[in-house]
Parts: C-alpha cells; sequence; structure tokens
C-alpha cells in the first residue's frame, strides 16, 4: 500500500472517529459536544476500518458516500472480503483454508474452493482481476492451497453478478489480490509433516518410474521413445506398418521399470516446506519498491481401495463386482514472484507464478464379470501412470489515480501444460473354463481366445498445451459525490492442443510358427500372456513373433480455441442515506471452436465432428440495497450470465481422470448455458463481527450441461450434454456471532469464542417436454428423455449443506482452537440415462484444527496441529433403486492428522 493510501486511511480514520456524521453522508446540523461524543462511543467497531486493498475490473468496491463502512456492509453487491489483518487472524498458513472461514464456500478436495456449494462449471477464479487457469486442464477450480496466506493482500468472495466481472459468472466469483509493497520486511519459513490412517505405514503399491520422481520431475525415463517419435514425424497410419516395422516401436512401448508394479511395504508421511519472504524500497519522492516471493513443495501419500459395480435396469441383478487398490503419489511444486511499485496514489504490480503438479499412481484391481460362464470370468488389471501438470502465469497490472479519474490497464500471458506419458494398461484373464488349457490362469489378452470383455493391453501417451492471452482497461470516474460511472474492455484469446495417442499390440505367430504345430500356435500366443508386463510384448518381438500395432482412437489430436470481446458500463449511484444503486450491463462475443487436426497423417481422418460456436450476449445485472435502519440492510439483485462448454467437455477424445476413476469423452454438440439469476437478501449486523443475514435465491438455467453415464463392461465412462432446461432455488442462513470471555479472567482474558455458521437449503429440477433433444456423438436427433429424468435434480446440487466452526481464539496473538463441521446431503454427480443416477452421500466430516504463537530465542515460532476427517467418514458413490444399491466409487477415506512449524523472521 503506497504512502498515499496510508495517509488517506488514517484520515479517513481520523475522520470517522472525530465527525461521523460527516463521515456517514449525514447533514451538518450543529451538534453538542456531548452528541458528539456519544456518537463516536456508539460507532460499531467494524465501521472504523481501513478499507483492504482490492484489485479488481472497475476499481474499488467502496460506494461512495460510505467509505467508513466495512467493505461487506458497504459494498453494492454480496461478497465477503478477507483483509491481511484478517488472514492473518485466521491462523490459515494458505488462502484456502482462510478462504474456508468465509460463508456459503466449501472446500473440496485439494485447496479447491466451491462457491456457494455449486461445482466446478460455476465457479470463477482470479488473480488480481485477471483469469486464474488451473494447473490441470480438465477442471476449472484452481488449487488455492498453493498461495501462501503471507503474499495475499486481501481475498474477495462475490456471490452476485455485476458487470465488471467476466460473463461466466454461475456460483461466484474469488478474486485473490498480492501485496503490492509489503508493509515491513518479512520471512517465513515453514514445514509440516504427517498422514492418514489408511495410508501412512502401511502397504502400498508403486513403480521405479525415475529418480527423480520424489520432487515431481522425470529424469528423461518419460520420454518420446525414438521409434515412436519417428512413426509421428512420418505421417503414416500404424495400422498400415508391417510388422517388421510396427516391432521395433513396440519394443519401447513397455519398458519394464515403467510397467511393473512393487509393493512397497511401509508407505512414508507426508510433507511439506514452504519460505516466503518480502521487503520494500524507499525510492524517494513518495515512490516505494517492494518485492514478495514464495516457494514451497509437499509430498503426500494416499491408499484407496475402491469398490465398483455394474447391474442391471432396476439393480435387481450383478453383472460383474471390482475392487482396485490404489496408491497415489502427489508431489506439487509452487513459487511466486512478485514487484510492486508505488507512486504516490498509483500502483503498479508485476506478478509471475509457477506451479507444477504431479500425480503418480499405481492401480491393482479385481473384477468377475458374472455374465460369462457358470463360474463367471475373473480379471486382474495392473495400472501405472503419471500426470504432470504445470502453470507458467505472468501478469501486470497498473491502476492510476487521478482525483476523480481512476483508470485500470491490466495484461497478461499463461500457459497450462498436461503430459501423461506412459500410462499402461495390462488386464490379466482367467475364464475358469475347464477345455481351455490356461482356464485356471490369468493371462494378458494378446491375441488368443479370451472373452470379447477382456481389455488388451494399452499405453497411451496424452500432452496437452494451452496458451492464454488476456487483457483490458477500466475507467471509472465519479460524477457527483454520490455517483460513479465505470466503463471497460476486456479481451482473451485461448488456444488449446490435445493429443492422446494409445496404442494397443496384437501379437501372432510370426517366424516362430514355422517350428510349432498349428493347434499349438493359439496356446503358445497365449501362454505369452502369463509373463511379467515388461516382458510380454518386449519377449514377443524377440522370440520372433509378429507384432501388430492398433492405434485406440481414431480421432488423436484436437485444435481449441475461444476468443473473447468484451465491453460494459456500470453506474453506482447513492439518491440518498440509505439507498444504493448499481447496475450494469456487459456485452461479450465469444468464438468458440474445436476441430481435428488434420495435418498429423499424410491422409485425411474423416468422421470427426467440429464446433463452432458463435454467440455473442448482453449482460445486464443491478442491485438495490436499502439500509431499512442503523443495523438492518436489504439488498435485492438480479442479473443474466453464462456458462460456456468447457473444451475438454467438446473434444471427442477419451482421457481418464484418476481421482474419479473413470474415463470421459466429449460431445462435440453442446452449447452455452444462460442463467437468470434473482436474489433477496437481509443483512443484520448486531457490532463486531457479530451478524446475520437470511437470503432468498432463484436462477432458470436454459441448456445447463449435465454429464451422463455411457455402460462399457467393465468401466465407468462419461459424457456430456445439454439439458432443456432447468430451474435452482432455495434460501440460506448465515451467523457468526462472537462471545468475550475476558471476564473469566487469567488465561481467558484475552480470549473470545468465536461461532460461525451457514446452512443452505435449495431445490433444483431438469425440465423435460416431449420432443425435446439432447444431441450426442452418433445420434444427433437424441430424445432428451432417454438420457434425463423431468424433474430430476441437477448434477452436483444437494439438498442440504452446512457448515459450523466454534473456534477458540486470542485477541492479541495467533492462539486458535477450531472445531469444525461439514455437513452435505446427498448430490447425484452422473446422470444414469435408463440407469438409476449415481449418487454421491458426502455425510459430516469433523475437523479440529490448533495453532498457537510461541517464542523461542527471540524468534516467533507458529505450532500447528490438524485432525481432519475425525471421525472417519467414507467416500459412499452409488446407484439405489427401489431398495436396490450397487457401489460405483466407494472406499474408506480414513483420519488425516499433520503437525506443522513456522518460523518468523
Amino acid at each position: 500500500m503506497s504512502t498515499g493510501k496510508r495517509l488517506a486511511g488514517l484520515l479517513l480514520l481520523t475522520t470517522s472517529l472525530t465527525l461521523p456524521a460527516i463521515a456517514h453522508a449525514q447533514s451538518a446540523e450543529a451538534q453538542s459536544d456531548d452528541a458528539l461524543t456519544a456518537e463516536v462511543e456508539d460507532t460499531p467497531p467494524e465501521e472504523e476500518l481501513e478499507q483492504p486493498d482490492v484489485s479488481i475490473p472497475g476499481g474499488g468496491i467502496i460506494v461512495t458516500g460510505r467509505r467508513n463502512r466495512n467493505p461487506e456492509r458497504a459494498s453494492t453487491q454480496v461478497l465477503n472480503v478477507l483483509s491481511e489483518a484478517d488472514i492473518a487472524r485466521s491462523g490459515e498458513g494458505d488462502i484456502a483454508g482462510a478462504l474456508g472461514r468465509v460463508s456459503g464456500l466449501s472446500l473440496v478436495g485439494d485447496g479447491r474452493v466451491f462457491v456457494r456449494g455449486l461445482g466446478d462449471r460455476y465457479s470463477l477464479a482470479l488473480l488480481n482481476g485477471l483469469p486464474l487457469p488451473s494447473p490441470e486442464p480438465l477442471s476449472r477450480v484452481v488449487p488455492l492451497d498453493i498461495f501462501p496466506t503471507s503474499v495475499i493482500s486481501s481475498g474477495l468472495v462475490q456471490k452476485t453478478y455485476s458487470a465488471n466481472f467476466p460473463g461466466e459468472f454461475g456460483g461466484g466469483v474469488i478474486n485473490l489480490t498480492t501485496k503490492a509493497v509489503p508493509t515491513e520486511d518479512f520471512l517465513t519459513i515453514s514445514i509440516s509433516g504427517g498422514g492418514d490412517t489408511e495410508t501412512t505405514f502401511e502397504n502400498g503399491l508403486t513403480y521405479f518410474g525415475s529418480r527423480w520422481d520424489t520432487f515431481g520431475f522425470d529424469n528423461g525415463n518419460r520420454d518420446i521413445p525414438s521409434n515412436l517419435q519417428t512413426f509421428f514425424d512420418s505421417g503414416q497410419r500404424i495400422e498400415n506398418l508391417t510388422p517388421a516395422e510396427a516391432g521395433p516401436i513396440a519394443g519401447q512401448l513397455f519398458p519394464t521399470n515403467l510397467v511393473t508394479l512393487q509393493k512397497n511395504d511401509n508407505l512414508p508421511i507426508n510433507f511439506s516446506a514452504n519460505i516466503t519472504g518480502g521487503m520494500s524500497f524507499e525510492l524517494g519522492g513518495d515512490t516505494y519498491l517492494g518485492i514478495v516471493a514464495t516457494a514451497g513443495i509437499s509430498n503426500s501419500w494416499r491408499n484407496r481401495s475402491v469398490l465398483s459395480e455394474q447391474g442391471n435396469a432396476d439393480l435387481s441383478q450383478l453383472f460383474g463386482t471390482s475392487n482396485t487398490f490404489i496408491t497415489d503419489n502427489n508431489v506439487l511444486v509452487n513459487g511466486l514472484i512478485g514487484v510492486g511499485l508505488d507512486i504516490g496514489e498509483h500502483t503498479i504490480r508485476w506478478t509471475n507464478l509457477y506451479i507444477r503438479d504431479t500425480l503418480k499412481t499405481a492401480r491393482l484391481g479385481e473384477r468377475t464379470d458374472f455374465l460369462l460362464g457358470v463360474d463367471g470370468v475373473d480379471y486382474l488389471s495392473q495400472q501405472t501412470a503419471w500426470f504432470e501438470r504445470q502453470l507458467i502465469d505472468t501478469q501486470l497490472v497498473a491502476e492510476f489515480e487521478f482525483g476523480k479519474l481512476d483508470v485500470d490497464v491490466r495484461g497478461g500471458f499463461a500457459r497450462t501444460d498436461r503430459e501423461a506419458p506412459f500410462n499402461a494398461t495390462f488386464e490379466y484373464v482367467r475364464t475358469n473354463n475347464p477345455s481351455n488349457i490356461f482356464g485356471d490362469q490369468f493371462l494378458v489378452n494378446i491375441g488368443g481366445t479370451l472373452p470379447v470383455q477382456a481389455q488388451r493391453p494399452i499405453v497411451e501417451f496424452d500432452d496437452l498445451q494451452e496458451d492464454q492471452y488476456f487483457g483490458g482497461i477500466d475507467l471509472s470516474y465519479e460524477l457527483l459525490d454520490t455517483l460513479s460511472v465505470t466503463f471497460g474492455y476486456a479481451y482473451s484469446d485461448t488456444a488449446r492442443r490435445s493429443s492422446s495417442r494409445g496404442f494397443v499390440p496384437l501379437v501372432s505367430c510370426g517366424p516362430i510358427c514355422e517350428f510349432i504345430p498349428s493347434e499349438q500356435q493359439v496356446p503358445v500366443v497365449e501362454a505369452l500372456g502369463l509373463r511379467r508386463p515388461g516382458d510380454i510384448i518386449n519377449g514377443a518381438t524377440l522370440a520372433g513373433f509378429n507384432v501388430a500395432l492398433f492405434e485406440r482412437s481414431p480421432f488423436p489430436v484436437f485444435d481449441a480455441a475461444l476468443e473473447v470481446h468484451a465491453g460494459y458500463g456500470q453506474l453506482r449511484w447513492v439518491p440518498t442515506d440509505t439507498l444504493t444503486i448499481e447496475a450494469g450491463v456487459r456485452y461479450e462475443d465469444g468464438q468458440q471452436n474445436v476441430a481435428l487436426d488434420q495435418s498429423i497423417f499424410t491422409t485425411p481422418i474423416p468422421g470427426a465432428i467440429p464446433t463452432d460456436i458463435a454467440n455473442d450476449y448482453f449482460l445486464p445485472g443491478g442491485t438495490i440495497t436499502w439500509e431499512a435502519t442503523p443495523d438492518l440492510q436489504l439488498r435485492l439483485s438480479a442479473s443474466k450470465t453464462i456458462a460456456r462448454p468447457q473444451f475438454r467437455e467438446l473434444v471427442e477424445q477419451l482421457y481418464f481422470d484418476p481421482e474419479s476413476n473413470r474415463r470421459f469423452i466429449g460431445n462435440p454438440f453442446l452449447q452455452d448455458s444462460e442463467l437468470i439469476n434473482l436474489e433477496g437478501r437481509a443483512e443484520y449486523y448486531l457490532g463486531g463481527p457479530n451478524k446475520i443475514s437470511i437470503a432468498g435465491f432463484y436462477k432458470e438455467i436454459d441448456n445447463p450441461i449435465e454429464n451422463f453415464l455411457i455402460f462399457i463392461p467393465g468401466e465407468l465412462r462419461t459424457s456430456f450434454a445439454n439439458a432443456p432446461s432447468a430451474e435452482l432455488y432455495g434460501a440460506e442462513i448465515d451467523a457468526a456471532y462472537a462471545f468475550d470471555l475476558y471476564d473469566m479472567g487469567g488465561f481467558f482474558e484475552t480470549k473470545q469464542l468465536l461461532l460461525q455458521a451457514n446452512y443452505t437449503w435449495a431445490q433444483s429440477s431438469i425440465s423435460v417436454a416431449p420432443g425435446d433433444l439432447a444431441p450426442i456423438p452418433g445420434s444427433p436427433q437424441q430424445d432428451a428423455s432417454q438420457l434425463f429424468d423431468n424433474g430430476a435434480p441437477l448434477v452436483g446440487q444437494s439438498d442440504h449443506v452446512a457448515n459450523v466452526s466454534l473456534s477458540l481464539e486470542d485477541t492479541e496473538k495467533v492462539q486458535q482452537l477450531t472445531v469444525l463441521l461439514n455437513y452435505a446431503s446427498e448430490r447425484v454427480t452422473l446422470r444414469g440415462g435408463p440407469l438409476p443416477d449415481v449418487v454421491e452421500d458426502p455425510g459430516l466430516t469433523v475437523d479440529l484444527v490448533a495453532r498457537s504463537e510461541v517464542n523461542l530465542g527471540g524468534v516467533p515460532l507458529e505450532l500447528s496441529f490438524e485432525v481432519r476427517n475425525i471421525f472417519g467418514r467414507d467416500n459412499f458413490e452409488f446407484q439405489e433403486f427401489q431398495g436396490n444399491r450397487i457401489e460405483i466409487n466407494t472406499f474408506q477415506v480414513g483420519t488425516a492428522f499433520s503437525f506443522g512449524l513456522k518460523a518468523s523472521f
């Protein structure tokens, strides 16, 4: 924060303390000294705070005439703001943990924050007002636990739409503002270790990979093999190669160190380390230069034993059951360097972010198919996989203040990469057929007489790269003390190239068969399947068998692009002391294209369906805020927004999601969704942090995008389609109250008990009428009723979501003990089509977080202890119909513990 801003904040604070009538834009009537004194004493503490540093398009969030109020109360929108002081008071080490204390936000998985319980599709994250791409291109939601709280100046969560934000606004937006110039130099070093009851010191699976895997990097072992790269460069089809040409390629596809499962008898603890520092320099002339930097690494392990079943339409008959044991090793490396320049009232921020998120997974599954044979057919499946995801993001933001005119200029570039090389799957089959010589043994289906349901070996090489350019300019002008206008323009250009090459070997008798009788040739080929994965294909090529290769997908490489031009106008008007109006409209013109890359082969590839979505929208939004009494505030807001299909939902290309244990394939027929949003809210402020709010909301959605189940034996496959329409409505209540304990004396003299709670009740339903269509590949005239049931709830929406936080906190230092309760009722995760929907039951989880500040040798230390999922709530995902139930993705989760130490210098 610049010196000018510090002085402005001090002046504002002084004014509110001495002349509160003026600060509240009240009439300047003569008052006695006693009256003034009484009014000062009655001023609630939260109204005397200096405003947090927030960097968003269109400038500040505070309404003219109410600048002495806290931003949540004074804003024209429904929002929550965590200032630098709020973040420090939370005691959390990362911004995801701090945001987890905000009402209406839920922390999902590894630091992913959802707004109002709505899922990935309706969440938006910004950094300094610019897009914050995810390091996982298959997800829109950014893992915010990569941001240490020490480099973040504020976190804003806005739940109602305003025209200065992108039109893809569903549940809300999270905007993080990095520090420009630290108010004082600092250096913190933190380390932590922990584990969970299902994983740490237990047996697990792994494979060698490379010696750098512990740090999330590969030493070159997973580079594209030389023979395969030569084939890629040739433009040929793999099916057209002769055995003599395919053999050398196949011999490099299954290296032993990348496809051989190993047992780890004692899985290690999880660990993380982080260093963060910042300093500022006075350059003279009211100019300050600041630098903040952070670097961190974490390495964590997780065991899962996943139960998955398949049944008939009413689930009364079980077709198959499988249990897959999974060991995941996740390594996250991140770094941030920010340079800030304060020149009087002007601020320039240059932020550079690096994230590398690596997952090494080893899987061993058992499956039985009851449809084949009297005793069924048994399968053993093993998978070794490596997913490396990387984000490089650089952005420059300049915020200028020229009296009544504010000018913001923003621009940046981001590159996201996802590489998944040498992902190999082998399935061993035991037919239990007494007439087969190998009927009682497990062997790999490489070219014999095994059942067609037996999957052949496959090795996959996925490579995705996305480049995004973005920029914008915003002009705000204060026409009157009570009226300001803002105009802005924003541009984004995103280009993605997605390559997925999967190769399946097929072995047949070659020159070796000259010495083998014809009736023994098939058993000899099948006998190769008894060997270890790394030896099957290599052994076949060395022993003189013919090895042919087939490419899994006819559409291996896609190019995608999205270009958006947007302009908006917005006004903020305070016609009276108690009434505020903000209204604006945003115009967005978007062009989204997805098409098969025809240049990779020398002959064209027929059959792929291109996507070309060209739409422009006027997106209005407005909020009226009325201060009915000094403590009661009423809001009414309405807006129109959109949700575009994501690239991954459009591309006709299989990809595997290791978290949900299912494969996805896109639908090129998807179209934009349009949303009408209405909300009414009453906010009652009780002084200090104490407040309560009650809200009702309604959303009408045209063409909502839902995912649906595709029935494949032995595999849970998912695709996407537009439902005709849907509506969502509900109510929520948020409350916070602090109980001072100083009257108890002693230890409690500086303590308070802080209770925060929120509850959301929601109902949603899809509308399907006769004649409605839901186009999908292979069936562009698909009847929507075959995929969606009229009246069914939207995917991802729980009827009940509740969060309760009870904290014993010290008001003068970091010392807290917090119990967190989170509850969500059942929610649909996957449309079943003719089968019952797939449902998840999150249930109730209870966490305990403790932090305490100590001083050791003059060095302030912070100790932390966390227990997550205390009662061991497991993961339940299932199908259910008339009392029949089968499990889809069910596993034990266990209880997690962690200890941390942070030193500040």
